[in-house]
């Protein structure tokens, strides 16, 4: 297959987001299909198969704010766009941002079978204008989705049951879904670890994902400075984002620092198997690949219990779940498992095994498969032999 695959959020593996789309590229990529990358990373122009559009510019301070979130905006042009996804038999949109708004409309004019990934409740755009909570701000936002891009969609990916559930009761109506976790790296696994010197007299805690409202890190630090054990807790925060001279602030007065620090791929695994415990606070979640992997490592995990949150269903019985955004309950839950070491062990080994269900070459299958359903739905097979591909290296 030739297939475009369009990323918003593309370049550093600093995100879930950014993770899953090379997971897929890599994956298609491997089976020998062509992969056309259609983004706004900047770093990869020239770069074979790469088609980038410019960035918006929202002014110097603005710039620097949306660069710490994490995310670079589109700035999308048309004839880019139109080049790279001529000729090819279907396009993937990771987003709809604006550069996956412009190339819905473009693919869908062009006739192309389009797939669509649903990696953004609507609470990760409300909550940067603090109306999470407003369910007419969240309604509106999905109402919004689903009228100017997920309706052009063949077939829409949803990572969970979950979410699929919530965006198809918000908008009132079924759609062309398909439920198929982001899964696990085969890399992802347990491994002995020795934790380094300066942690080995340590409780390790450890949390990941982007510092942000909706992953509230700040009720974890908050229920370390509650634990009974606080004298002997190292918290980390593996991660980046804005949040964090907030929660540097918020940490000052725990006896032992955080660790506030961005792990590469491999580097975050080390960390997970040498940690003694990993909670994954987030009050609003998609799927949460970083607890995935917690779980694949078999680490005793500990979730919020929030209902916008598919990380709920992952704990093993409600003895690894505490009360969203409540650091009174989530110290009560943390104190109960340093407390007991043995039952620890064994909720660790019930979590991996556990985990065999998000297997990632499995779930890339999958993947693989919905594409090719909705390049059979539009053309009812291949159609790369009848139109040629052009040498578009002029517009990258």
């Amino acid at each position: 297959m030739k297939i475009a695959v369009v990323c918003d959020i593309y370049g550093r593996e600093n995100n879930g987001s950014a993770v899953v789309a090379y997971n897929l590229i890599r994956f298609l990529q491997a089976q020998g299909h062509e992969v056309r990358i259609l983004c706004a990373d900047q770093n990869s122009k020239g770069k074979p198969d790469h088609w980038v559009v410019p960035n918006l510019n929202f002014g110097k301070m603005l710039n620097a704010y949306v660069n710490k979130v994490g995310v670079t905006l589109a700035k999308p042009q048309n004839r880019i766009i139109k080049a790279a996804l001529y000729g090819v038999d279907a396009v993937h949109i990771m987003m709809p941002l604006t550069l996956g708004l412009a190339a819905v409309k473009i693919a869908h004019e062009m006739k192309l079978p389009i797939t669509a990934g649903f990696h953004m409740q609507a609470q990760n755009f409300t909550a940067y204008f603090k109306l999470n909570w407003s369910k007419a701000a969240n309604e509106i936002a999905y109402s919004y989705m689903w009228q100017n891009f997920y309706r052009y969609c063949t077939c829409i990916h949803y990572p969970t049951e979950f979410i699929r559930n919530e965006f198809e009761t918000s908008i009132g109506q079924k759609t062309p879904g398909y439920v198929i976790s982001n899964g696990i790296h085969s890399y992802v696994k347990r491994r002995p670890a020795e934790k380094p010197d300066e942690l080995k007299d340590k409780i390790v805690v450890l949390t990941t994902g982007r510092y942000a409202t909706e992953k509230s890190q700040d009720t974890l630090i908050k229920a370390v400075a509650l634990s009974k054990y606080k004298d002997k807790i190292q918290l980390i925060l593996g991660g980046e984002g804005a949040k964090e001279g907030l929660y540097r602030q918020l940490a000052k007065e725990l006896p032992i620092q955080p660790i506030f620090k961005f792990y590469s791929r491999t580097e975050i695994i080390d960390v997970l198997n040498y940690a003694d415990i990993y909670v994954h606070p987030a009050q609003i979640e998609l799927e949460g690949i970083s607890c995935l992997e917690a779980i694949a490592v078999g680490k005793l995990t500990i979730v919020s219990d929030s209902k916008l949150s598919a990380t709920r269903y992952f704990a093993i019985d409600d003895s690894c779940i505490f009360k969203n955004r409540d650091e009174k309950d989530l110290a009560r839950v943390l104190d109960y498992w340093i407390e007991n070491p043995e039952k620890r062990a064994e909720y660790a080994d019930r979590y991996l095994n556990s985990a065999v269900a998000y297997d990632q070459d499995s779930c890339m299958h999958r993947m693989e498969g919905m594409i090719m359903d909705a390049i059979n739905q539009v053309y009812g097979g291949l159609p790369s032999e009848r139109v040629p591909a052009i040498n578009c290296i002029v517009v990258r």
